[in-house]
């Protein structure tokens, strides 16, 4: 992934964060036939290995789980806020015209080399870990014990369990860094008169990267 200096995320802690409210991974491996690419929520265990070890599963009649071979890399995309930014909401605009639009976003890069999980216990594992996870904040939290064995017992017979010790954990914050400091006070007032939650985040990260930057506190 290509960084400018000025966008890159090296903070772990809030790389790992994004990876928790953004779970849904954009999973890409070399296969037999060309690079294979699925969607799939993972969990981040943050206490095995370095930079933690991602957790999730997939069908078994996905035959991804198939094409990992020894040594395999992979690569694993989380996306989070992102919007457009119109330079109607430069004041640069105004003075002398010479703007256009961009794009700002935050993403987290997990590249590792996955395997596959089998067993029923370590499967079980998986599937506690990552429901109660996305369980947690609920007011009457469910747990997979709450179904009946059998039905779990022929779920975990259809799911294959997918294992991807991260060796190298990339982050990327673009929230207008790159721009005039009034310029980038004018993106975040044009963020907040937008409606989506998408362009309410990035405002508070455009505000937030201002006044992280000493240069721009002043």
């Amino acid at each position: 992934m290509y960084v400018n200096p000025l966008h890159q995320l090296t903070d772990h802690d809030a790389i790992c964060s994004l990876i928790a409210r953004h779970p849904l991974g954009a999973w890409v491996c070399q296969g037999r036939a060309g690079l294979v690419a699925n969607h799939v929520p993972f969990f981040l265990d943050r206490g095995r290995g370095p930079f933690g070890t991602l957790v999730g599963h997939v069908s078994r009649a996905n035959t991804v789980w198939q094409e990992l071979g020894a040594g395999t890399p992979s690569v694993v995309m989380f996306q989070g806020p992102q919007a457009y930014i119109s330079p109607g909401w430069y004041p640069s605009k105004a003075e002398h015209g010479q703007v256009v639009p961009t794009w700002n976003y935050v993403v987290a890069h997990a590249h590792g080399v996955a395997r596959a999980v089998h067993d029923r216990d370590g499967l079980l594992g998986m599937l506690n870990r990552l429901t109660d996870h996305q369980e947690a904040r609920r007011a009457a939290p469910w747990r997979v014990g709450d179904a009946p064995a059998p039905f779990i017992n022929k779920f975990l017979r259809a799911i294959v369990g997918i294992e991807i010790p991260i060796d190298r954990l990339e982050g990327k914050l673009k929230a207008s860094q790159d721009e005039a400091l009034q310029d980038r006070h004018g993106t975040v007032r044009g963020l907040q008169q937008e409606t989506s939650d998408a362009a309410a985040a990035m405002a508070d990260l455009v505000r937030k990267a201002i006044e992280a930057d000493p240069a721009d506190s002043q």
